[in-house]
């Protein structure tokens, strides 16, 4: 705050104090017995009699003068006329000298009307008190009423007899307080710092006078910093405001208004997915910039906004902006564009996701390392999908899998398109049109237990992601149309997290397209088209497993980038599964992993399965896993899968099936 601003308010309200003392003077002159103490208690009949031979008229009107400071300011950014400062001032005086409450009591002719009431003020300002212009200036429409600036209580009572009120906010304001309005808290705030951004565009149109404009967001934009940017290159203070909670609140769209004027901030509001109080928010001198992420509805306002779309940020950007939010903390090597590349974040995002890093490394010695800053870029996921799916944190590598070399090449593949699809479909272009996302989707095919999910885990453990795990019970519905709204919102909640979203048992929701019979089948065939019609524009990583291939409808095979099949393991593979499951941690005994390789064909899930059961065989008998704890395990897993314990398979080891069997 200026040093001249206290200073000129209080002249200004001397100056008012000496149109009081007249207007006291005159009341004194008028008034039939002036030294009564219960004057403004009762009228007398000669108070009635004077009252009667008397008109009344204005007071010594008040003489222009330029305001200066935080009031001078304020008069310019809310377009205030000098009638307007002086009427903000004569209902501000008791809240600055509490001796303006008396003075407005004696001349109200009530000592319990202790404010300025309408007509009190016009007379004040030398006004009639049916002046029509200055009873405009009061109007809800009025430059004072309609940022909030002055309030008008009383509402039961005649206009000339409600009282002014300035409220707590503007008070403080005038007199240096620059905390916001508690009211706004959690809602509205005030943003010291705006990123810097490419939005020279934008700034020209604020510069030039545009106030209305709609940010329509693409994954990982960040519209609403884009916007702080735009408002703050400016030249403007940024108030942001929360769209959802300024609904839920029922928070008063004129505090948020009156906090952007005395600031001489632009507003922005968001994320909006239905129709903003825009008409509450609009001001001459302030800008609103709304955001979401669908197209602007007309019926929203019948000014046009300048549109305009937050595209994400190039790679080189990203990158730029998380070394500066790093502040040369990063471990020697480490580069956080290679690092992130597949994580799809906003400027915000990326803010929020260097300090989480910076958080996480203080554990370790304070230096970020790219597990650091992978962990402070799943920070920023949003919880709304781990109500519709099932979040895993992936807890396998590469090193797990044991799988044919063809399929972990597939895999990798897999896993180079969402490391490499900022490159390839931004840079390169090598999709355009047809409003395709920019998704990775894979096929994992196989029978049950050949690693499927698994190796979905393993990917996401690659790129540094979580794993969700839709359950198929939210999204399926008896009801028409309800599949498809469960589906939207799963795929919704994705766009807006980095994840690897696994669809287990895909062919129960992907099937096949059949020929219409009946009204169920027609109902299926939209189920299917639709799910066609959002795959294609899904911007995240999906992974569909299934163990029924043939099921799934041939349409979605174009719209799949990597199908892979999982076979049964060979011998080989199958002895490698019995080592690598068994462990190394849990003690055992000589363990013939060429017999059991040899004699049973089971998948990798079965034989993990039958290796945790010998181990708790082995921990119930108080020994080591040994081959009757294995060959017990594995005589249990065939009677799961309703094979026959025979001698075909289990050879010289029959017996010890028998006895874990028996167990």
């Amino acid at each position: 705050m200026t040093s001249g601003s206290l200073p000129h308010l209080f002249a200004r309200l001397a100056a008012l104090e000496r149109r009081i003392r007249a207007a006291v003077a005159v009341r004194r002159g008028s008034d039939p017995n002036p030294d009564d103490p219960f004057r403004g208690l009762y009228l007398s009949d000669e108070a009635i009699d004077a009252l009667l031979a008397s008109r009344r008229e204005p007071y010594v009107p008040f003489q222009a003068s330029a305001a200066s400071g935080r009031l001078g300011r304020l008069a310019e950014t809310a377009r205030l006329s000098g009638l307007d400062v002086e009427l903000l001032l004569v209902a501000l005086a008791p809240d600055v000298d509490s001796r303006f409450e008396q003075f407005y009591g004696y001349l109200n002719d009530d000592v319990t009307r202790r404010r300025a009431t309408a007509g009190l003020a016009l007379r004040l300002c030398g006004l009639p008190e049916a002046s029509a212009t200055g009873r405009a200036r009061l109007d809800p429409s009025s430059p004072l009423r309609s940022a909030g600036l002055l309030v008008v209580d009383d509402r039961e009572r005649p206009f000339l007899s409600r009282s002014l009120r300035v409220p707590d906010r503007v008070v403080n304001h005038l007199l240096g307080d620059d905390l916001a309005d508690a009211a706004l808290a959690g809602v509205a705030k005030v943003v010291d710092e705006v990123t810097a951004a490419d939005v020279g565009n934008l700034v020209r149109a604020f510069r030039a006078q545009v106030r209305l404009a709609y940010l329509r967001e693409r994954p990982g934009g960040g519209a609403r910093e884009v916007a702080a940017a735009a408002l703050g290159h400016a030249g403007f203070a940024v108030l942001e405001v929360d769209a959802a909670r300024l609904r839920a609140e029922d928070v008063s769209t004129v505090a948020v208004l009156r906090e952007a004027v005395l600031r001489g901030a632009g507003v922005v509001l968001g994320p909006v997915e239905e129709e903003p109080p825009l008409a509450a928010l609009t001001h001459p001198s302030v800008p609103l910039v709304v955001f979401g992420p669908n197209v602007w509805d007309p019926r929203w306002s019948p000014d046009p906004p300048l549109l305009h779309d937050a595209a994400p940020l190039p790679v080189a950007d990203r990158a730029d902006l998380w070394r500066l939010k790093l502040d040369g903390r990063l471990a020697p090597g480490v580069d956080p564009a290679a690092a992130t590349a597949h994580f799809v974040l906003g400027p915000g995002q990326i803010t929020r996701a260097a300090r989480a890093a910076s958080v996480s490394a203080l554990v370790d010695g304070g230096v970020v390392t790219t597990e650091h800053l992978r962990a402070g870029a799943r920070s920023q996921n949003a919880a709304g999908l781990q109500r519709l799916a099932r979040r895993i944190e992936p807890a396998v590598g590469w090193d797990d899998l044991v799988l044919p070399t063809g399929v972990v090449g597939l895999l990798h593949e897999l896993a180079a398109r969402a490391r490499r699809r900022d490159q390839v479909i931004d840079q390169w272009r090598m999709r355009p049109g047809g409003g395709r996302g920019r998704g990775v989707t894979g096929l994992f095919a196989g029978d049950s237990g050949t690693g499927k999910t698994m190796s979905a885990e393993v990917i996401a453990s690659s790129l540094g992601l979580d794993m969700y795990t839709v359950n198929l019970a939210t999204v399926v519905d008896k009801y028409v149309g309800e599949t498809e709204k469960n589906l939207e919102r799963i795929f919704t909640e994705a766009s807006g997290v980095n994840g690897v979203l696994l669809f287990d048992e895909a062919d129960a929701i992907f099937g096949k397209r059949s020929e219409v019979r009946d009204a169920h089948d027609r109902y299926a065939n939209i189920e299917s088209a639709y799910l066609l019609q959002r795959m294609e524009t899904f911007d995240g990583i999906a992974v569909l497993a299934t163990n029924l291939r043939a099921n799934l409808d041939e349409a979605f095979t174009r719209r799949l980038d990597v199908v892979v099949d999982f076979p049964l393991p060979d011998e080989p593979l199958r002895r490698l599964l019995w080592d690598r499951c068994l462990g190394e941690t849990a003690p055992r005994t000589e363990v013939d992993l060429d017999f059991l390789a040899g004699a049973f064909e089971l998948a990798g899930g079965h034989i993990r399965s039958a290796a945790v059961t010998a181990a708790y065989l082995a921990a119930e008998n108080g020994g080591p896993v040994g081959m009757a704890e294995v060959v017990g395990a594995v005589a249990r897993e065939y009677r799961k899968l309703g094979r026959l314990v025979g001698e075909r398979e289990f050879g010289r080891y029959l017996g010890l099936a028998a006895d874990g069997a028996a167990r």
